[in-house]
């Protein structure tokens, strides 16, 4: 049985072991917290979201981030205190821009895909994670708004996607609680809303049933591959620790372009920055004033999820900060008003804030596959979407590990060193 490691126990580690063990293979999870999930999967805005596959390599993002730059409310903030790694993401971004109808509409496909591993993971497995299917709407204030959804809709169909404009009364049939004024909407009926966090926690002990062997709060220093053995140094009480498989995944979030770095590859991901608040319902009242439909609003760009009966998520906006992950009032302020004027029978004098590091990749997708050594694979760089393509890149990672690993033994050249972890 061969040997593969895992860094990284949030969404997508957890579900590249899932994978992996169902392969037959011999897995160990390292994460540097004492549970999985406690970072960026931790409290995003819940939405698995087709609808949601536009990527933002479009000339309108780079023009909002300049009007918006001095705002620090803003929706997309960039601090403009200059560095190398900003930079260069930036550039390389604005460089796939020409690619945006043609990885909107892949990133599409992907998130269809990643429906069905994830629904029947959860399922085989019992994992409960305040799985809402009632579809997700987009709401838009202005024409401007509304016209540029319906371009986005054509490339969402293109993907195999469907969803369908709807009037303001429309709106409000589907979520009757939603104050305010609008222009109109699109309406996807095939997407949902989870809680990531308890989807990966009961996924992660899932895999320990299975027989995958899980080390938290183990701080891991170095990778390193010559090719044939991968090795795994962590920073243990009494000193480092060496760690040997046949074969590596860097499932690590923002902290893959280190690790990728060590292992001779190139993985430019850029940690932007988004923000939560977790609305406790606390009465009737609130409870009935809650929207049960996940709603998209493009303008302030934010996202919301009803998690069971007692608990409302809001989520989004994008923040170019570096490597920080303070949680500024300036910032939350914003998602709490959002509350107050599209629900404002929901009493919010109990929020939850939280910050997270999305790990987004100059042209919006997923580095997923194979690096340059033979026993090197990624599956990191999701970006916003995180969630939605978990299951499906956990799926082709375990693919390509598998078909690796295949070939390898086929040609003798791999599995002659690799022992069990120590």
């Amino acid at each position: 049985m061969k040997t593969i490691a895992v860094i990284g126990g949030g969404i997508t580690g957890v579900t590249t072991a899932y994978a992996l063990v169902k392969r037959g293979f011999s897995v160990t999870l390292f994460e540097k917290n004492r549970y999985s999930a406690m970072e960026t999967s931790f409290a995003n805005g819940g939405q698995l979201s087709a609808s949601n596959a536009e990527v933002w390599t479009h000339w309108s993002t780079i023009l909002k981030g300049l009007k918006w730059m001095l705002r620090s409310d803003a929706p997309l903030l960039v601090n403009p205190a200059p560095s190398w790694h900003k930079m260069s993401w930036f550039a390389e971004f604005i460089s796939n821009i020409p690619h945006y109808k043609t990885n909107t509409i892949e990133t599409t496909k992907l998130a269809i895909a990643a429906r069905e591993h994830l629904f029947a993971w959860a399922q085989e497995e019992g994992v409960d994670f305040d799985l809402k299917q009632e579809g997700i709407l987009h709401i838009y204030r202005d024409k401007k708004g509304f016209e540029h959804a319906g371009k986005v809709s054509e490339l969402l169909a293109r993907g195999g996607l469907s969803r369908r404009a709807v009037t303001p009364s429309e709106m409000r049939a589907i979520e009757p609680t939603l104050a305010g004024s609008y222009y109109g909407g699109y309406f996807t009926e095939s997407d949902s809303t989870g809680d990531i966090h308890k989807f990966t926690q009961g996924l992660a002990a899932a895999c320990v049933r299975l027989g995958v062997k899980t080390l938290y709060g183990q701080e891991v220093k170095q990778l390193i591959s010559d090719g044939n053995m991968a090795t795994v140094i962590t920073e243990e009480a009494e000193g480092t620790c060496s760690h040997y498989f046949d074969a590596l995944v860097v499932c690590s979030g923002v902290g893959s372009r280190q690790f990728a770095s060590q292992l001779g590859d190139r993985v430019n991901i850029y940690p932007v920055k988004g923000y939560s608040i977790t609305v406790n319902l606390l009465d009737a009242e609130s409870r009935a004033a809650a929207p049960v439909v996940s709603l998209l609003d493009d303008e302030t760009k934010l996202v919301t999820s009803r998690l069971g009966e007692e608990r409302f998520r809001v989520a989004g906006t994008a923040e170019f900060n570096g490597y920080n992950k303070d949680i500024r009032a300036d910032r939350i302020r914003p998602l709490v008003e959002w509350v107050n004027q599209c629900f404002p029978g929901v009493n919010t004098r109990q929020v939850v804030p939280w910050a997270g590091l999305r790990p987004m990749m100059p042209n919006m997708m997923p580095r997923v596959g194979a690096g340059s050594k033979p026993n090197v694979f990624y599956n990191t760089g999701h970006g916003h979407l995180g969630w939605t393509l978990s299951a499906i890149t956990a799926d082709l990672v375990g693919t390509a590990v598998q078909s690796s690993i295949r070939q390898a033994v086929r040609y003798g050249i791999a599995g002659s060193k690799a022992s069990v972890p120590a």
